[in-house]
């Protein structure tokens, strides 16, 4: 279990246990560094849909909370620049960003449409 170490004025340490940003997991072991020095950690939940993170990033557009209002503003009608204004990320990082979403959600509304069509020939086939 990764701890976060912290030093009082007494010299003694105090550890701090790393909790996982997505499913707050404490089986969280350190997993080098970054180019620039931050510490990256790496969860060892089965189930976490996130395996290497940081404690804090640098760049904030990559924040899941950021990456979901990008979302949300762009579906309510925000445009790039201002999303990006707003945001204090880049338009290049919002364009991504979207182009991603769009991917992921066309692929399963696929998914869901021919499972959807599939039940139905299956249900009118038995009528």
């Amino acid at each position: 279990m990764a701890h976060l170490s912290l030093s009082t004025e007494e010299d003694a340490m105090t550890y701090v246990p790393v909790h996982c940003p997505d499913c707050q997991g404490v089986d969280v072991v350190r997993y080098g560094k970054q180019r620039h020095g931050p510490q990256r950690y790496r969860c060892n939940h089965t189930d976490c849909p996130r395996h290497i993170f940081l404690l804090e990033y640098r760049n904030h557009g990559r924040l899941p909370a950021v990456k979901q209002q990008m979302v949300d503003m762009a579906l309510n009608g925000s445009g790039i620049r201002d999303t990006a204004r707003v945001l204090r990320v880049s338009p290049t990082t919002i364009i991504n960003t979207l182009k991603k979403k769009r991917q992921a959600y066309s692929k399963s509304t696929k998914d869901f449409f021919s499972v959807l069509m599939l039940s139905k020939c299956r249900s009118s086939s038995t009528r």
